[in-house]
């Protein structure tokens, strides 16, 4: 892809477009405006966070391959968004709410689910792998855009509870031109709910480029609902925990919403169903590999001279563990009854469910029928 190619795609990042604190190079920039709100991340912070997106980056690697040998149907990857799933999910609170996508796993990751609840769903054993209550996460949500207004109403609940709690909602650059998104920024700017809409700009709606789309960086819808947008470099973790920050304390101190982009990029497929090499070129791939957001955090943390021998022998044992869990975690998730499928359909039973019910038991009679009861 060649550069004009490139903006044409919305995909360029240019100088003084986004909020930058550390570049490819792993060089670390000063900035007046957010220094401040990453002021705490010392060299030991710095390690964490780099241990943070590794060990996720594993566990998508993991999560892939396990598809591929057939134990998962299905499996959204997020390499490449690193970067802005920890930096923004290390800047909430514990009692925040977090309403995401598919493709959040390193976010599950920080809020505590483990390996195997993050598999249970996409191996189709479980209609969720967590309680919601318990992680402040809801599950994931498949239609798309359709979170958002989940976390907007939590967030007014919050607000009339008079609660300090803010809710994020993660979504795609796609996810943009549902009406769900448009339609919670109209509620959330109305009533100004502590809500922060987190959108992560990949590159890509499935096949089709962001710039289709918007002509405009998505960040600058916002100013069509009243509420501050900002853009950031995604693949930069100082810089999106500070704007996350940012974000998350306005809305804490009353002044409602804002809109992040985070300009990051898929280096998979949307899922593994998918065959990105229909639609983007080695060259595209080959330009963001080079703002890879773990080697730039790993080149700060060399330059600041801590041991980055002992680092990445840390960062390999635990990547190592949290991998094996997961393999071992596939094993121990139990496949459902089949007609469980019905217990958590609605609240109360009704007559409508309970003769799918019946027509499904009868179906699975005939299987049974037809090989003496063994089955």
């Amino acid at each position: 892809m060649t550069p004009s190619d490139r903006e044409a795609t919305g995909l360029l990042t240019r100088p003084g477009d986004l909020v930058q604190l550390l570049d490819e190079s792993g060089t670390r920039h000063a900035n007046p405006e957010f220094d401040r709100w990453v002021a705490d991340i010392d060299t030991d912070a710095l390690i964490v966070l780099h241990r943070d997106m590794a060990v996720v980056r594993r566990l998508d690697a993991e999560a892939t391959a396990l598809q591929r040998q057939g134990e998962l149907a299905l499996w959204p990857p997020l390499a490449g968004q690193e970067a802005a799933q920890i930096g923004s999910a290390r800047a909430l609170h514990d009692d925040d709410f977090v309403f995401s996508s598919y493709r959040e796993h390193a976010v599950a990751w920080l809020r505590g689910v483990q390996p195997h609840e993050l598999l249970s769903v996409w191996r189709g054993a479980a209609a969720s792998g967590w309680d919601p209550f318990e992680k402040r996460m809801a599950i994931p949500n498949i239609i798309i855009g359709a979170q958002s207004l989940h976390a907007v109403g939590w967030a007014m609940g919050a607000k009339w509870e008079g609660s300090e709690s803010a809710s994020i909602a993660y979504f795609g650059d796609g996810a943009t031109s549902e009406g769900d998104v448009n339609e919670a920024l109209v509620f959330a700017a109305s009533f100004a709910a502590p809500t922060v809409f987190f959108c992560q700009n990949n590159g890509w709606a499935i096949s089709e480029p962001v710039g289709l789309q918007s002509h405009q960086p998505l960040a600058r819808r916002a100013d069509g609902f009243g509420m501050p947008g900002i853009r950031v470099d995604g693949n930069d973790v100082l810089a999106v925990l500070a704007v996350t920050r940012w974000a998350l304390e306005r809305a804490r101190r009353g002044e409602g919403p804002a809109f992040i982009e985070a300009v990051t990029y898929r280096m998979g497929p949307h899922t593994t169903a998918d065959d990105p090499k229909r639609y983007r070129t080695d060259d595209d791939l080959a330009h963001w590999r080079e703002r890879d957001p773990i080697t730039r955090v790993h080149a700060l943390i060399a330059a600041s001279g801590a041991d980055i021998d002992a680092v990445d022998a840390d960062v390999k044992a635990a990547a190592d563990r949290a991998a094996a869990d997961l393999r071992a975690g596939i094993t121990a998730i139990p496949d459902p009854e089949p007609m469980s499928v019905f217990d958590h359909v609605y609240a109360e039973p009704n007559s409508h469910l309970e003769r799918q019910r019946d027509r499904y038991a009868r179906y699975l009679a005939m299987f049974a029928d037809q090989d003496g009861g063994n089955r």
